[in-house]
């Protein structure tokens, strides 16, 4: 087996590469956490419930992870691996008229459909970058960096063939479609408390995506020079 590919597989708390068997009741061990995660507020469950789940002992899940969030950040990499397929829609070649609103919404629906799917091990990823674990962070941060460069690359291509003229910086509107994009995505189910349908979220969400890929633009002499560091205009 390649290094590369070998440094790819799942490894014991120990570094130890688990056999067929191990990986087997490693799957099963994920499997019951993410169940327990789907019923259960995540600082309920314990490692007694999830090996439990998956049919052995406490012990045996020791051998797997060190400790809960373990088993949460393998989850977390799984679920980024998938949600790297949420730039797919963007590498459609029409961004005007009918088509690009067609796409913009097929884009909202890849991060509604994304969230719907994995809310569980998603609102656990969102409470521990909260809380400031690092290594969550950095799964949750590069699954919605591959979307938000493909996005950004998609506005500086489809603005500048319309007039070529500058606009705001594209990385950072992107960044900010993205943040709504996966927020929104996120609190699907609240829109409706608020009495306002998921339809309608759907299409203003599609809206703001177009327009913020194909323009209008804001006028460049109504638009403030960039702050400085300090917060004074340059």
């Amino acid at each position: 087996m390649p290094d590369s590919e070998a440094e790819r597989l799942p490894r014991e708390p120990g570094g130890r590469i688990p056999g067929r068997r191990g990986t087997a009741t490693r799957e099963r061990l994920l499997a019951s956490t993410a169940e327990l995660l789907a019923r259960k507020p995540y600082r309920s469950i314990t490692v007694t419930e999830i090996a439990r789940g998956a049919r052995t002992s406490p012990a045996t899940y020791y051998q797997y992870f060190l400790d809960i969030e373990s088993a949460v950040l393998a989850l977390a990499e799984a679920s980024a691996a998938e949600g790297a397929e949420l730039s797919a829609p963007l590498l459609a070649k029409r961004w005007r008229g009918a088509d690009g609103w067609q796409n913009s919404l097929a884009v909202v629906d890849a991060f509604l459909d994304f969230w719907r799917s994995h809310q569980p091990i998603l609102r656990v990823v969102d409470l521990l970058t909260e809380e400031g674990d690092e290594r969550v962070r950095a799964v949750r941060v590069g699954m919605l960096n591959v979307v938000t460069r493909e996005l950004a690359s998609v506005i500086t291509e489809v603005r500048g063939a319309a007039d070529g003229r500058p606009g705001a910086d594209p990385m950072a509107t992107a960044a900010v479609l993205v943040s709504m994009l996966a927020h929104v995505a996120a609190h699907q189910a609240r829109y409706e408390d608020w009495s306002i349908s998921m339809a309608s979220i759907r299409d203003a969400m599609a809206d703001v995506v177009y327009w913020a890929i194909t323009g209008p633009r804001v006028p460049e002499h109504e638009r403030p020079k960039p702050a400085t560091k300090r917060g004074v205009r340059a």
